[in-house]
């Protein structure tokens, strides 16, 4: 049997592609379009994103397996303690920092890409990965 709790995997990553959602839709949409340099023309349809949208939440699939399994490993020391949401969310917060913000933050130096445009998406990946983090740990 698999020390990874798949139910608790699916739904961290559900949460992290509904907080993805809201932070690029209903919440800040118009600041993302914004930073993004995306002009609508009023011509989308929602339907026209379903593929999209299944394979970001694959992505997220894997994200929080993988975090899963780093947990199963981090949490066996005797030095860490009992999981908890609370510190699955503080090892979201280390692995964001030391994956997603060095890893992204290339674009930046290298791509010329907005910082804005980038403090936004990492803000909006520190959030869904502290969700995934609470949500794997405390289930």
């Amino acid at each position: 049997m698999s020390p990874i709790n798949i139910t608790a995997v699916l739904v961290a990553a559900l949460a992290c592609f509904i907080i993805g959602f809201l932070m690029h839709g209903p919440l800040f949409g118009k600041l993302w379009m914004r930073l993004a340099d995306v002009h609508p023309t009023g011509k989308e349809k929602f339907s026209d994103m379903y593929g999209q949208m299944f394979w970001n939440y694959v992505a997220n699939v894997v994200t929080a397996f993988v975090m899963a399994g780093i947990f199963w490993l981090v949490f066996s020391s005797p030095y860490m303690g009992e999981m908890s949401a609370y510190r699955g969310a503080i090892c979201g917060f280390w692995l964001w920092l030391g994956f997603i913000v060095t890893s992204t933050s290339m674009e930046v130096i290298w791509m010329k890409r907005s910082f804005k445009y980038w403090l936004f998406e990492v803000v909006s990946s520190l959030l869904g990965m502290l969700a995934m983090g609470a949500i794997i740990a405390g289930w």
